[in-house]
C-alpha cells in the first residue's frame, strides 16, 4: 500500500474482532514506531505492550469503571486483542540536553522548553504506529486515559519519571460501518486550515 493510500484509509476504529494480532506483526509495528523523529536523538518514549486476556482486563480495570465498560457502543473496543500504552519521559530529555553537545542550548529544566518534546516525540511515535496499523490491513483506536495514572503505573510496574499520552487499541477491523461519532462532521477544508504568507 503506498502512503497515500494508507492516508486515506487511516481511521480510528472502534469495533474489534478477538482474533490475535500476531507477534511478529506487533513487533513489526512497533519497530516502525522506533523511526520516529526526537529532539536530539533523545528517543524518551517507551511502550507498554498489553496482550492476553489477563493483561487486558488488568487494563481495562484500572482505567475504567463498571458503568462505562456497560456502555453499549464499547464491546467492539474492549475486544482488542492489543493494547500499546505510548509513554514519555521528561527526564530523558533534561538528561538529554544536559550533556556536552546540547548543553549550550539551555534547555536543562522543562520549563526551559518552547514545547513539551517529550510528548511531541512520543506522538510522532505513536502517528507512525497508526499508520503502520493501516499498512497491516489492522484497525486502531488511540484514546485518552480515565483512570488514575498511579493505578496504572502500579498494575503494570511503569517506574517513576514515565507517564502515559493515551493508549491504542490494535486488532483486526470487524464490520467497517465507515465514519461513526465526530468523523462524520469531516474533515475541514485546505483553504480553510492553510494561510499562506499572512493569516
Amino acid at each position: 500500500m503506498d502512503l497515500a493510500e494508507v492516508l486515506r484509509r487511516r481511521r480510528m476504529c472502534r469495533n474489534f474482532s478477538d482474533d490475535p494480532v500476531p507477534g511478529e506483526v506487533v513487533d513489526r509495528l512497533l519497530e516502525r514506531a522506533l523511526r520516529a523523529p526526537s529532539a536530539g536523538h533523545t528517543q524518551g518514549w517507551s511502550f507498554l505492550v498489553l496482550e492476553g486476556r489477563d493483561q487486558l482486563d488488568a487494563f481495562w480495570e484500572v482505567e475504567s469503571d463498571p458503568e462505562w465498560r456497560k456502555s453499549p457502543t464499547l464491546p467492539g473496543v474492549l475486544r482488542a486483542p492489543v493494547i500499546v500504552v505510548p509513554l514519555c519521559s521528561v527526564q530523558r530529555y533534561l538528561d538529554r540536553y544536559s550533556e556536552p553537545d546540547k548543553i549550550s542550548a539551555g534547555m536543562t529544566e522543562a520549563a526551559a522548553w518552547p514545547a513539551p518534546f517529550w510528548v511531541v516525540d512520543v506522538s510522532f511515535a505513536t502517528m507512525i504506529l497508526l499508520l503502520s496499523v493501516v499498512d497491516e490491513g489492522l484497525g486502531a483506536l488511540f484514546f485518552g486515559l480515565r483512570g488514575e495514572p498511579s493505578r496504572l503505573q502500579s498494575a503494570f510496574a511503569i517506574p517513576d519519571g514515565w507517564a502515559a499520552i493515551g493508549a491504542v487499541a490494535i486488532g483486526w477491523p470487524e464490520d467497517d460501518r465507515g465514519p461513526v461519532g465526530s468523523a462524520v462532521r469531516g474533515r475541514r477544508p485546505l483553504g480553510e486550515v492553510v494561510h499562506r504568507g499572512r493569516w
